[in-house]
């Protein structure tokens, strides 16, 4: 099924309706859809290289407006459905203590999830239920889509068609070390 869901998605690169397409995937991929918009992205890039920063921003814009209504999924539906099952196994004291630590590192989990292979839609729904700062998730997932989305258009506008493989088996992998290293250099410093 997933097979076909991806093979679906990426004909819509093909269409006309390729760039509205890309907005929907986006949006829709940020909350729940289970294909990322890097499946149209690189066609659509590597079809019209010229259009590569508009493709770009579209996705970006759509996956942070996506991203919010993640968010919002999160605020809004935690309290009928998550307060309920949390308050039936005993757990409700667990999850404050787990939201007061997510808010302190949000930001960066905000960012790690928009610039890697781990699900954004995730820690959209998860901000949102935990009460994460609006703003900081917004700033947060302004740089992390835009890093994502504008680095994959930069590569496959400058290098082309050979860039392809290396961006869908490679680039996520080393979003995730730069990440790491980067949190952990923060780390470094705040404990030295």
């Amino acid at each position: 099924m997933i097979r076909r869901l991806y093979d679906w998605t990426l004909s819509l690169a093909e269409t006309r309706y390729a760039l509205w397409a890309l907005a929907l995937v986006a949006f829709v991929e940020s909350s729940v859809f289970p294909i990322p918009p890097d499946v149209l992205i690189i066609p659509m890039v590597l079809a019209t290289p010229r259009r590569a920063w508009l493709i770009a921003g579209v996705a970006m814009v759509s996956s942070v407006l996506g991203g919010l209504f993640g968010y919002y999924i999160g605020f809004a539906l935690f309290e009928q459905i998550g307060y309920p099952v949390l308050d039936f196994y005993g757990k409700t004291a667990y999850f404050e203590e787990f939201s007061a630590k997510y808010n302190e590192y949000g930001a960066w989990a905000v960012l790690f999830a928009g610039v890697t292979p781990f699900p954004y839609k995730v820690i959209t729904i998860l901000s949102g239920s935990t009460g994460l700062n609006l703003g900081v998730f917004m700033v947060a997932s302004v740089i992390a889509r835009g890093l994502r989305f504008f680095v994959v258009a930069g590569l496959l506008w400058k290098f082309g068609p050979p860039i392809r493989d290396f961006i869908e088996k490679r680039l996520g992998l080393l979003f995730t070390i730069f990440l790491i290293l980067l949190i952990g250099s923060f780390a470094l410093v705040k404990y030295l």
